[in-house]
């Protein structure tokens, strides 16, 4: 059992969790996962290790209550345990130590994987532009921690209550054209965005680095449920990734596929006992 040690509300959806898992803690490096399950009769669910602590031996998850599992999740409290919290899993993102100068892009709820990347290239001395986007104010997140470890914050809403109005793709390419010469950009958000930020890179030859999220059942490489196509190549995102070169993902393909389920995962209600279901 893993306990947890911190609970924090980030807003309405998005809960933040401290656990204690120290084997995990002790090897955790930024881009990679954890599978969790709240009981024995619980779902395997991947979420991306925000943070860590080694000497605390403490994980820190970031997660949106869109499901059944993540709401059974966001119901327990300090001081209560998780049954299973397994990893780390994934390839650790790796950045070449030529690499002086990026763009870390996220979106929504994608920040709270944005963030560890931008924290490992901080303190690696790189310059460090964090551009994060969010449908409003009411939903920012993260944006204290995300100042200590940028050079510069963006902060974008799509309707202007807060920081810049527009999206996160606008501001990269303004700072693009104004002269900043980024070695790579990291995107981490939902697929069209991602999808969008390849395409504001592409032409300029700028590496671009996303993390994938499709859909994922044992992490081990075994199901084949998140295959994707990389370069005219089957990858599989948990063992492969999940970051992949973004100028050679098939992003149509990911949104088709993490699509497939889209109509079982609505609210449903249970023949046997009336309860309501979502996801």
């Amino acid at each position: 059992m893993y306990k947890i040690l911190k609970k924090k509300i980030l807003n309405e959806q998005v809960v933040l969790m401290e656990v204690y898992a120290p084997h995990i803690a002790k090897k955790a490096q930024a881009g990679q996962f954890i599978i969790f399950r709240v009981d024995e009769k619980g779902e395997r669910i991947p979420l991306t290790i925000a943070d860590y602590d080694r000497e605390k031996g403490s994980v820190t998850i970031i997660f949106q209550t869109i499901g059944l599992s993540t709401g059974r999740l966001a119901k327990l409290d300090e001081g209560d345990s998780i049954l299973d919290f397994v990893g780390p899993l994934g390839v650790p993102t790796h950045f070449d130590e030529n690499v002086k100068k990026v763009a870390v892009v996220g979106g929504g709820v994608g920040c709270a994987i944005a963030y560890p990347q931008a924290k490992a290239l901080f303190n690696m001395g790189c310059e460090v532009d964090v551009i994060a986007g969010f449908r409003n104010k009411d939903i920012v997140i993260l944006e204290d921690e995300m100042k200590k470890v940028s050079t510069n914050l963006y902060v974008t809403t799509d309707d202007g209550s807060y920081g810049t109005k527009g999206f996160v793709t606008n501001v990269l390419k303004d700072l693009i054209d104004n002269g900043n010469n980024y070695d790579a950009v990291v995107a981490i958000g939902p697929v069209p965005m991602m999808k969008f930020v390849c395409e504001v890179t592409k032409p300029y030859g700028i590496k671009t680095i996303v993390s994938l999220n499709p859909i994922m059942v044992d992490g081990t490489g075994m199901c084949g449920g998140c295959r994707v196509t990389v370069g005219g190549v089957t990858k599989y995102a948990c063992v492969d990734g999940p970051d992949f070169d973004g100028h050679e993902v098939d992003f149509d393909e990911l949104m088709r596929r993490n699509a497939t389920y889209k109509n079982h995962e609505k609210n449903h209600t249970c023949r046997l006992t009336g309860g309501v279901r979502n996801g």
